[in-house]
């Protein structure tokens, strides 16, 4: 996967964070595609992670995951980012849903996995904490682009 502009077409719904913070790099600024793991234990209770110190929303909770290299499938940015963050190696990915994300740091491409199976121990090799939650979430306050995702949860279940 590569940076890359928006579809002309408009297809891909956006979701502006922050509207009032100026966007870094203006409006002509490139798409970072960003692979996403929904970690699902088999008693159905998913993962987040806070934002590591010193990123944009530090302390924010979220969905695991990272920025796709160059060259990097969403499957393979997405194995690499969960074992640099966490630790863990996931054998189970199936791509669910995107999301384009405006943030004033980073306009983002937001492609979500269900991961259902890995293996390891989660460790948190940025700082963050993690929590396995169901829904309603009992944990705050929470990445813009995490929200529509609890959202596709609960109409999905």
């Amino acid at each position: 996967m590569t940076q890359g502009a928006l579809p002309a077409n408009g297809l891909e719904q956006m979701m502006t964070v922050d509207l009032a913070i100026p966007r870094t790099d203006g409006a002509r600024r490139p798409c970072t595609d960003v692979a996403v793991g929904v970690l699902i234990r088999s008693d159905g209770q998913f993962l987040l992670t806070t934002r590591p110190p010193g990123k944009a929303y530090a302390g924010h909770w979220e969905f695991p995951g990272g920025k796709a290299e160059t060259g990097e499938t969403v499957e393979q940015a997405l194995v690499r980012e969960l074992h640099e963050e966490l630790g863990i190696h996931a054998t189970c990915i199936q791509p669910w849903r995107e999301q384009v994300v405006d943030y004033p740091h980073a306009l983002v491409r937001l492609h979500f996995c269900h991961v259902t199976a890995w293996h390891g121990e989660l460790v948190m090799r940025e700082g963050q904490q993690f929590a396995w939650q169901t829904l309603p979430v009992s944990v705050q306050p929470l990445l813009a682009g995490t929200v529509p995702v609890l959202a596709w949860m609960k109409n999905d279940s």
